[in-house]
C-alpha cells in the first residue's frame, strides 16, 4: 500500500469515526423515512403522469373513430349519388384513421401495461414504507430507552464516585465535631470543679481553706442564732446542763465547743502565719 493510498485510508477511518460519533440514529431513521416517502410520492406523481398520457391517447382515439364512423357516412353517400371517387377518398381516409387507431390502442395497451406495473410498485413501496415506519419507531423508542438507561448509568457512577468524597467529607465532620463537643464537656466540667476559677485567681489552697472555714463558722453561727430565736437553744449554757440525767451531753453543746475548737485552731493558725511574716 502506497503513501497516497494509506493516507487516504487514514482520512477515511477518521472521517468514520468522527461521522460515527456525530450520527443520531434517530435523526438517521427520520431522514430514511422522509427519503422513502418522497420516493412514494415521485412514484404517485409518475402514475398520475402516464395515466393523463394515457386519457389523452383515449380521447384521441375516440376522436379518430369519430371520424371512422363519419368517412363511413360520407362514402355511403357517395355512393348513393354515384360518386364513387368521393367514396374511394372517403374509403381512403378511413382506412389511414383505422391504422391511427390501431396505432393508438398499442400505445394505450402499453401505457396501460406501464400504468399497472406503477401501481404494483408504489403498493409495494407503500407496504415497505408502512413496515419501516412501524421499525423506525420501535428503533426509536429503543434507542431513546437506552439512551436514558446510559445516561442513568453514566449519571449513578458519577454520583458514587462523588458520594465516596461526600462520605469522607462527612466522616472529617463527624470526627471534628465529636472532638468539639468532647472538648466542649472537658472545659464544662473544668468550669465545675474550679479549676479555671483557680488558675484565674491569686489565691492559694491555704487561702482558699481559710475562707471555706470562715464561711463553715459563719453558717454554724447564724444556725445557732436561728435555734435560739426559735426557742429551741440556750441562751447561756451552765455547767449542770451539760450532762442530762443519764450523763450524756447534749448535742447543742458538742456543736458549739466543736466550733470553739475550730476558731482556737483557726487563731492559732493564723498567729503562726503572722509570726513567720514578720521574721
Amino acid at each position: 500500500m502506497g503513501i497516497l493510498s494509506r493516507t487516504s485510508y487514514i482520512i477515511r477511518s477518521k472521517l468514520n469515526s468522527v461521522l460515527n460519533r456525530a450520527e443520531d440514529p434517530t435523526e438517521t431513521l427520520d431522514y430514511s423515512y422522509e427519503q422513502m416517502r418522497d420516493q412514494l410520492q415521485e412514484v404517485k406523481r409518475g402514475i398520475a403522469d402516464l395515466t393523463t398520457q394515457k386519457k389523452r391517447l383515449e380521447m384521441q382515439k375516440r376522436r379518430l373513430e369519430d371520424n371512422v364512423e363519419k368517412h363511413n357516412e360520407q362514402a355511403r353517400t357517395a355512393v348513393q349519388q354515384d360518386r364513387e371517387d368521393l367514396a374511394r377518398r372517403a374509403l381512403e381516409k378511413k382506412k389511414t384513421k383505422m391504422s391511427q387507431i390501431e396505432d393508438l390502442e398499442r400505445q394505450i395497451s402499453d401505457l396501460q401495461n406501464q400504468q399497472d406495473q406503477l401501481i404494483e410498485k408504489k403498493n409495494e413501496l407503500q407496504n415497505r414504507i408502512e413496515e419501516f415506519r412501524t421499525k423506525k419507531e420501535t428503533m426509536k423508542a429503543r434507542y431513546e430507552a437506552a439512551e436514558a438507561s446510559t445516561t442513568v448509568s453514566e449519571a449513578m457512577t458519577a454520583t458514587g464516585e462523588e458520594f465516596e468524597d461526600v462520605g469522607r467529607a462527612i466522616e472529617r465532620a463527624e470526627e471534628k465535631t465529636e472532638d468539639m463537643e468532647a472538648r466542649s464537656a472537658a472545659l464544662d466540667e473544668l468550669h465545675e470543679s474550679g479549676a479555671f476559677d483557680d488558675v484565674l485567681s491569686d489565691k492559694d489552697n491555704i487561702d482558699r481553706e481559710l475562707e471555706q472555714l470562715s464561711a463553715d463558722s459563719g453558717v454554724e453561727a447564724e444556725l445557732e442564732t436561728l435555734k435560739s430565736d426559735m426557742g429551741r437553744g440556750d441562751a447561756e449554757p451552765e455547767p449542770s446542763d451539760d450532762v442530762d440525767v443519764e450523763g450524756e451531753v447534749d448535742e447543742g453543746d458538742i456543736e458549739e465547743m466543736e466550733a470553739e475548737v475550730e476558731d482556737s485552731e483557726i487563731e492559732s493558725e493564723l498567729a503562726e502565719l503572722q509570726d513567720e511574716e514578720n521574721n
